[in-house]
């Protein structure tokens, strides 16, 4: 295992070029693709079906690799990724999009678990913080050229063919990070318990399709609660001091950041009647201001994580605001760029304080899939509760939905000061 050390490190960065290269992908194609579609009342279903399939994987991922083994598991993701993402290319309605979606999401998280528990093991603390930079690095490049790049593509080709872009990148990295780690153990810990872990992504659906009908909609947000708080480790709930505050501060994180980041293509060309090119532009402020802050933050101090989530809260206030008041694209591209900075500034603290056991007594495999899972869920509700209140189609429903991203953002900057042992 000499070489896995570098080897897995260069797969992880690889892979968030990837991710960066499909989430630029994925929400400049968005306006595009629900009037295609015809989809607009139903934002939810397409935004939501990769994470929610993400989300099932995490407790049969450990069931697979146990059976399987690493090579025919690689081998079986990589035929239902690229399945599931020629059905989302070739869909001619929103739930078969979202069907095909739900495919790439629940082939990449087979992965997923025994990936990360990997990097834990493998790689200490001052390695893990240049892999979480040079991961963040990873995002200038597509937030420069990537908008522009998919609006160029989708006028040559249409979005069908522009959404099969981030294949060979999603490949390689794959390819790295199992070269590297095919000869770990693929379990360390007893297998997910199904029930508990399944009941996330079915109380997200059941949001997703509510289709208006609150009764729904309130039901799967308490059945996704609810089951958030039975799989994650014991004291997250609560934000006990230490890793599970970290965790706490993680869910919240994700809703607020990723919940309006996937729908602020929408909320520029819908609420504020932008084009899809200036919409292009604010959509990369963010991610290079993470990207670069990430860069020159050097130092994981416990103040990082409080002032930067405070600020992306700011950030993501401000274009509710303006919607509401009739605002600029000045005013939003600066404070969509802000909201960036401010995640770069909290991010790597946040992450490295919630992969670090420390006196919590937590395994690899426990912390990774408690961390994959915090921002599973927390992605998952901001996306389905964001889509589903824009859904309608009116200014009122996507004010609502930067407003609550905001708070889950205020909510988790208050979680975060409580991620040091001490006090």
């Amino acid at each position: 295992m000499r070489g896995a050390p570098p080897v897995l490190a260069a797969g992880i960065v690889a892979l968030e070029f990837a991710a960066a290269v499909t989430g630029f992908v994925a929400s400049t194609l968005l306006p595009v693709v629900a009037d295609d579609l015809d989809a607009r009342g139903r934002l939810g279903l397409l935004i939501a079906g990769s994470t929610l399939g993400l989300f099932v994987a995490l407790p049969l991922a450990s069931r697979v690799l146990g059976r399987l083994g690493p090579r025919r598991t690689l081998a079986a993701g990589m035929l239902a990724y690229l399945g599931g993402l020629a059905l989302a290319a070739s869909a001619q309605a929103a739930w078969v999009f979202a069907l095909g979606q739900f495919t790439s999401g629940l082939a990449g998280g087979l992965l997923a678990v025994f990936g990360i528990s990997s990097a834990i093991r493998h790689l200490d603390e001052r390695l893990r913080i240049r892999v979480v930079a040079a991961s963040s690095a990873m995002w200038i490049v597509p937030a420069l050229a990537g908008p522009a790049a998919t609006l160029g593509l989708e006028h040559l080709v249409g979005w069908r063919w522009t959404l099969l872009v981030p294949v060979p990148f999603v490949l390689f990295g794959r390819l790295l990070v199992v070269r590297a780690v095919r000869d770990d153990p693929p379990v360390e810990a007893a297998p997910r318990p199904l029930g508990r872990t399944l009941s996330v992504p079915l109380g997200a659906a059941c949001v997703v399709l509510s289709a208006g009908w609150w009764p729904l909609a309130i039901a799967g947000a308490v059945l996704t609660v609810a089951g958030t708080v039975a799989i994650l480790p014991a004291g997250t709930a609560r934000l006990r001091r230490g890793t599970p505050a970290a965790l706490g501060a993680m869910v919240l994180f994700a809703a607020g950041y990723f919940g309006a980041d996937s729908l602020i293509t929408v909320l520029l060309t819908s609420g504020f009647r932008m084009s899809l090119g200036q919409a292009a532009v604010v959509l990369s402020a963010a991610p290079l201001g993470w990207a670069v802050t990430s860069l020159l933050v050097t130092r994981c101090t416990s103040a990082f994580p409080v002032a930067g989530l405070s600020l992306t809260a700011l950030g993501t206030a401000v274009p509710a605001v303006e919607l509401a008041t009739g605002g600029s694209f000045g005013v939003v591209l600066g404070a969509w760029t802000v909201a960036g900075i401010g995640v770069g500034l909290a991010y790597p603290s946040l992450y490295i304080r919630a992969t670090t056991a420390g006196s919590s007594g937590f395994t690899a495999t426990e912390l990774a899939t408690a961390v994959i899972t915090a921002e599973c869920v927390g992605q998952l509700l901001g996306r389905a509760a964001g889509g589903t209140l824009s859904s309608a189609g009116t200014t009122g429903g996507l004010v609502a939905s930067y407003v609550l991203f905001a708070l889950a953002l205020i909510a988790a900057a208050g979680a975060a000061s409580r991620t040091s042992t001490a006090g």
